[in-house]
């Protein structure tokens, strides 16, 4: 039991540098959802049901533009499956917990947890950790932290000014997630690619810049560490 109280202490502990940037994040989902009109449990249920901004703020932009449900949902789709490759990646550390455990902490998984979570299993220049409740900590506090953001946000955003532009939250959480996670060259080359091609493909519509930053990233990634085994 202490050890599993640990782990979990140690997770949400190492989430704490970019909590302050999750409730901006959930904030600004919050208020866009009810600044597109729906109500303020409406706006709360659709958030914690995608459980992702980047498809949350995706979908309602689509929705304000008219465009089908179908596209809605597939846009949707596409931005979330870097959630398969997180779960596939993680999931032989969480192999202990059983079923209802592990579903939990499926719906609980964030780009934030998932990244501090898989960098701190990787490292052994600390204590071991049970990962399972570890990786629980961490999503859970960032899952706290954007929800509070977004009950938030669904309540008094459209009373907040907009010259405050609190969308410079947006990319401080995930910088603060992926700086620590570069390590090496391919992880370098990795991250450079995937901020070099979604910055440029920015323009691309549904979100697609993206997803093409995202796998670009990842092949890349793949393609240096492969090369780096060989030398």
């Amino acid at each position: 039991m202490d050890d599993i109280k640990h782990s979990f202490l140690s997770g949400a502990r190492d989430s704490i540098p970019i909590l302050l940037g999750m409730v901006p994040f959930g904030l600004i989902c919050g208020a866009v959802s009810v600044g597109a009109g729906m109500s303020l449990w409406g706006a709360l249920g659709f958030t914690w049901a995608i459980n992702a901004g980047a498809s949350q703020l995706a979908a309602l932009q689509l929705l304000e533009h008219h465009a089908s449900l179908a596209v809605v949902i597939l846009t949707g789709l596409i931005i979330n499956l870097r959630f398969f490759m997180y779960s596939a990646s993680i999931a032989p550390h969480l192999k202990t917990m059983p079923l209802p455990g592990r579903a939990l902490l499926g719906f609980i998984l964030s780009d934030q947890a998932y990244a501090l979570s898989i960098a701190r299993f990787s490292r052994d220049d600390r204590g071991e950790v049970n990962k399972p409740f570890y990786f629980f900590g961490a999503a859970l506090a960032v899952w706290i932290s954007y929800s509070i953001g977004a009950v938030f946000g669904a309540s008094v955003g459209t009373f907040i000014p907009p010259a405050w532009d609190l969308g410079f939250a947006v990319p401080l959480t995930f910088i603060a997630v992926v700086v620590p996670a570069i390590k090496d060259r391919p992880t370098a080359l990795a991250a450079l690619a995937a901020g070099a091609v979604a910055y440029f493909a920015d323009g691309l519509p549904y979100n697609l810049g993206l997803m093409a930053g995202a796998m670009t990233g990842i092949l890349l990634g793949y393609a240096a560490e492969r090369r780096l085994a060989r030398e």
